[in-house]
């Protein structure tokens, strides 16, 4: 158990902090939480400690599932308030439907090229303006613009390709 989790926690509790849009408690609670059900069943997790990995991510997004799901069935507590998850009626976005959107976002992110990707990443994810953005990748100006208005149109066709519309 030692093995596997010196192996596979740090890739683990990344996949973890994405799907849990940033939210290091909540990460570092499912990554326990997947080694618990870990060893709770040691029977399906024999064999070389590398070669499990498909396995323990599988188990970490069930857990993340179960856990948004358990959120999601009982009324919110006065201190989880998130102003980010709401939309523009003021409606809370669920968890479970958060982490779905930012898969496919993840999903069409890598349909970009590397060059747009690092355009949306920087300037939609990241905050910069075009220009910091620009200066950052010693590119001119006007490449850093071009490349941001076609990464957005590509990054919406990826989208549309993959079935989300908003």
């Amino acid at each position: 158990m030692a093995e596997l989790f010196r192996v596979h926690s740090g890739p683990l509790l990344r996949y973890l902090l994405r799907l849990t849009l940033g939210d290091a408690a909540r990460a570092e609670d499912l990554l326990q939480e997947t080694m618990v059900r870990i060893w709770r069943h040691p029977e399906n997790f024999t064999g070389e400690v590398e070669a499990l990995r498909p396995l323990v991510f599988t188990v970490a997004r069930r857990a993340a599932i179960d856990a948004a799901r358990a959120r999601g069935s009982r009324p919110q507590e006065v201190g989880e308030v998130d102003e980010a998850g709401a939309d523009a009626f003021g409606a809370e976005e669920p968890e479970f439907e958060r982490v779905l959107v930012a898969q496919v976002v993840r999903r069409a992110l890598l349909k970009l090229s590397p060059e747009h990707r690092v355009m949306i990443v920087e300037v939609h994810f990241n905050g910069r303006t075009i220009e910091e953005t620009a200066q950052l990748l010693g590119i001119p100006l006007g490449t850093a613009r071009s490349r941001t208005y076609h990464a957005a149109r590509n990054l919406r066709q990826a989208l549309t390709d993959l079935g989300y519309e908003r």
